[in-house]
């Protein structure tokens, strides 16, 4: 029985469609704030009420930050700015502080703190929260409803960062597969097109992202893409500088394609063949490396612990990965639109990538350390999930490519492979002898061939007396005859059970590759575990207060039961907050501050690392919307889970809950 490839258009439009679903999926699940630094610990802290107005509010976060004049805005209960507008670096050692001062004066009432800034990776992030002076009170600020990174602009931003992975995998990956396995490929022209298109696209995508990055990082607009202050302001940045640099670099990119695909494909001479190729891997590495280090300088690689090992490591690996899947983009492209593929090519890119999958698997490990750092992480963040997909595609991609290198070893026995070695260097000598015209491709020369053996005199036989062929009908005929041929040839290699077989396991690879790298592009833009877990367990500053002696712990906790009246907020006080005897103040309000009184409400008080609790507190009843409760005991410091059960009626009830820190 016959074995047959599947039809290129259907198989290609089908890879296009999955890669675009999945793109699609992923970016949309993923959180349009992938924060790679992480607010810590805030003063005043979340829902704190403070008898007095600060004389400033400051910041924590998890590793450094790039802040501007408007990074920090603190507007009062009418929407005003209530601060100075002067940003105070107060960073010290390892902490990563920032303050703004506030105007004096201010009246009572719960104030907004907006926040704005760009991590050290050059990823944007965002947030706020309240606080009160004297008395929580209404206030007419409207929290964003979208985080910095978001929306429109956020998900084409996102999109070019894909598309400037796949680019950068074609571009080196197509050049190192044609100098390291396939030399003849230089003179085919599906192999051309293919790596000139990845050299577009990651040009392109460097240029759309370089646009975007004003409005990525600030506004969100996406007519600010032409802000021509904003794109200044954004080239004098980590993230611009790496994205000039890229398209410097590409520029040295495109001489490198123009001597592989002329002087290269059009020389003769084996010896100067061997040093133009020599030269052209040297200076192809150098220039892939420096691409590769654009992302390595200005993301993950470039912050964390251990920069100086993470950045030639992240750079080795995108390396790798390029010249793993950009080398196979290559090899279907060139099974399904050359002539043919020799064997001995396909070997000896099925060794690169062992060995591509081998640098991978080493670096691989090395960066799930550094981001992941705990077995927790692995499981308990997204970043950790993520990855674990990442290694469960990379398990199906090698045993894929475990299937395309047995269909490799059964494409011809021994002797066959050694012909086939032969064949390739009779050709190439055979070019040397006639050297093929510059923009011709073996279909138009074929084509040529057909319309010799058509012309007069030639395919057909004149015989005495006979009248001359038309040319015209004679052109028309060798058209035909070159499609027959070229239908024949085609029959012939679609019906190699063989290379059918390895096309569509190639095939099936390259589909697991586009999931794969869309894994990737959402992981580098996603918050690393160990970066999640640092501010998880510092982060009950940001997610709710931490007590002091000296300070009572104060707490909002908005609430929805579902029913009538079943919507408002409990505000709960517990003083002195630390460990012994404590009074416990609940207040119950609806969302427009006005006392709620509801049927039944209980406290319970847990400390999971120390498996204490969970601690139920009854409180009593003092008037409406007023419960307390004395001699509240707190039996150790650490940080205690808070949960408040609310029933506003016979059916309706909800538990809510938040973390503080006991002294």
């Amino acid at each position: 029985m016959t074995t047959t490839a599947p039809r290129l258009g259907t198989a290609l439009a089908r890879l296009l469609i999955l890669a675009a679903a999945l793109l699609g999926a992923l970016l949309a699940g993923a959180a349009p704030a992938s924060a790679h630094a992480a607010l810590t610990g805030s003063d005043p802290k979340d829902g704190a009420v403070v008898a007095s107005a600060p004389k400033e509010v400051n910041l924590t976060f998890s590793e450094q930050v790039a802040m501007s004049a408007d990074s920090i805005r603190v507007l009062d209960p009418a929407g005003r700015r209530a601060d100075t507008g002067e940003i105070r670096d107060l960073c010290s050692g390892s902490v990563v502080r920032y303050g703004v001062g506030l105007r004096a004066g201010l009246p009572d009432g719960t104030y907004t703190v907006a926040w704005q800034t760009v991590s050290a990776d050059s990823h944007p992030i965002s947030g706020a929260f309240t606080f009160s002076i004297g008395a929580p009170s209404t206030t007419s600020v409207a929290l964003p409803d979208r985080s910095a990174g978001g929306g429109l602009v956020g998900t084409l931003y996102g999109i070019a960062r894909y598309v400037s992975y796949a680019g950068f995998a074609i571009l080196v990956g197509g050049g190192a597969f044609v100098l390291a396995c396939w030399p003849r490929g230089a003179s085919v022209r599906p192999v051309q097109q293919t790596v000139v298109r990845g050299w577009l696209t990651l040009t392109g995508a460097t240029l759309v992202m370089l646009l975007l990055r004003n409005p990525y990082t600030g506004s969100g607009e996406l007519s600010d893409a032409f802000d021509l202050a904003g794109l200044k302001t954004v080239l004098e940045t980590k993230t611009g500088a790496a994205l000039t640099s890229r398209l410097l670099l590409l520029g040295a990119a495109a001489l490198f394609v123009a001597v592989l695909f002329g002087a290269y494909s059009r020389r003769t001479d084996p010896k100067e063949k061997k040093d133009l190729a020599f030269g052209l891997g040297i200076g192809g590495t150098v220039v892939a490396a420096g691409i590769a280090g654009t992302w390595a300088l200005a993301e993950h690689a470039s912050t964390g612990i251990q920069p100086g090992v993470a950045m030639p490591v992240d750079i080795l690996h995108l390396l790798a990965v390029a010249a793993w899947l950009g080398g196979l983009t290559v090899l279907l492209v060139s099974l399904y639109r050359a002539p043919s593929v020799p064997r001995s090519a396909v070997e000896r890119f099925s060794k690169v990538a062992f060995g591509s999958v081998a640098v991978l698997v080493a670096t691989g490990i090395y960066q799930s350390w550094r981001q992941v750092g705990s077995w927790s992480a692995l499981t308990g963040t997204r970043y950790g999930q993520l990855l674990l997909v990442k290694i469960g595609l990379m398990c199906v991609l090698i045993g894929i490519a475990w299937i395309s290198r047995r269909w490799t070893r059964r494409l011809a026995d021994p002797a066959t492979a050694e012909a086939d070695r032969e064949t390739e260097g009779s050709g190439e000598a055979e070019e040397a002898r006639e050297p093929r015209k510059p923009g011709k491709d073996e279909e138009t020369e074929e084509f040529e061939e057909a319309v010799d053996e058509a012309a007069p005199g030639n395919a057909v036989e004149e015989t005495a007396g006979a009248p001359a062929v038309d040319p015209e009908r004679a052109a028309q005929l060798a058209r035909q005859q070159a499609a027959v041929a070229t239908a024949r040839r085609k029959r012939e290699r679609d019906a190699d059970p063989e290379r059918a077989g390895l096309r569509r396991s190639v095939l099936t690879e390259a589909a697991v590759a586009v999931v794969l790298l869309a894994v990737t592009t959402v992981l580098t833009s996603t918050e690393p575990g160990r970066t999640e877990e640092e501010a998880g367990r510092g982060g009950s500053a940001a997610s709710g207060p931490a007590a002091v002696p000296d300070r009572p712990v104060d707490i909002r906790l908005p609430f929805d039961t579902g029913g009538v009246d079943g919507k408002g907020i409990v505000r709960l006080s517990l003083d002195p907050g630390r460990t012994g005897a404590n009074a416990l103040h609940l207040f119950v309000e609806r969302p427009n501050g006005k006392p709620l009184d509801v049927p039944e409400i209980k406290v319970a008080l847990t400390l999971e690392a120390k498996d204490v609790g969970p601690l139920p507190v009854a409180p009593d009843r003092i008037q409406t919307g007023h419960w307390s409760a004395s001699g509240v005991q707190i039996p150790m410091p650490g940080e205690w889970r808070i949960q408040v059960t609310v029933r506003t009626s016979e059916i309706d009830q909800t538990t809510i809950e938040k973390n503080v820190k006991i002294g």
